[in-house]
């Protein structure tokens, strides 16, 4: 598993502490909010909803939170007018990073992640600068608890996955976007747990960074996720193994 694997993964643990709970309850029914807005509150019909909700789930967001979120989506509760945002910028040591927010002000967003980028030795870059570097691929991460990995692998391809990772006794599966659902299904059917599963912007190249730029570009996107409009951020740095332990800790 790469470095920059590890670091999502990481990325989910952190999200999972009580001192961040809160804020990430509040990203997640948001996304839920936006999902129901655009494609209406069932998610039989609504995969964009399908999907908000597993995270949410997944991250033991309660079922009220869930519910008042679609409400708020489909108008039944009053609620801010969220718009999606999409920044791009560099950070230490070239990195690409690609920024989603969902935000009711984009001139207080924009300003922030301007200051954030630069606080950090980064800069702002124009639309397109760096998008063209990330595709959307699905991620689905899987503790096997003792099984055949042999066995997962098998199973994932024939539902359709493109890949599998293995290390330290984790397991994640990349599948194509339009593929996520169908393989997650398959998985859980086969008995077993996934820990994770999302559709994310995963760099088509990684950038290797030393110590001293890992920790930096760490520091940067930490406080790009940190801002309460920022939704997700997505970089193609490759972190050296002890600066991510060190980061995990």
């Amino acid at each position: 598993m790469s470095g920059h694997s590890k670091w999502s993964t990481i990325k989910r643990a952190k999200g999972a502490n009580d001192a961040r709970r809160g804020a990430l309850f509040t990203k997640l029914s948001r996304e839920i909010q936006v999902a129901a807005r655009n494609g209406g509150s069932d998610p039989e019909s609504n995969s964009a909803l399908r999907l908000a909700i597993a995270k949410a789930k997944e991250s033991n967001v309660p079922n009220d939170n869930i519910d008042r979120a679609i409400k708020r989506g489909t108008g039944e509760l009053e609620a801010a007018d969220l718009q999606e945002t999409r920044y791009e910028g560099y950070g230490p040591g070239g990195t690409a990073i690609l920024v989603e927010a969902l935000t009711d002000n984009r001139n207080r967003t924009v300003s922030d992640v301007r200051n954030i980028f630069s606080k950090a030795g980064g800069n702002m870059a124009e639309a397109g600068a760096v998008a063209w570097i990330f595709e959307p691929r699905g991620v689905i991460t899987i503790s096997p608890d003792g099984a055949d990995a042999d066995e997962l692998a098998l199973m994932a391809i024939d539902a359709g996955a493109d890949d599998i990772e293995v290390e330290e006794g984790v397991v994640e599966v990349l599948t194509a976007p339009q593929s996520f659902e169908q393989v997650r299904r398959a998985l859980e059917e086969g008995g077993f747990k996934v820990e994770s599963g999302e559709v994310t912007m995963a760099p088509k190249t990684t950038v290797p960074l030393d110590e001293a730029t890992a920790m930096k570009a760490l520091r940067l996107l930490d406080s790009l996720e940190d801002n309460d409009d920022v939704q997700r951020v997505y970089s193609n740095a490759d972190f050296p193994a002890d600066v991510l332990a060190a980061y995990a800790g």
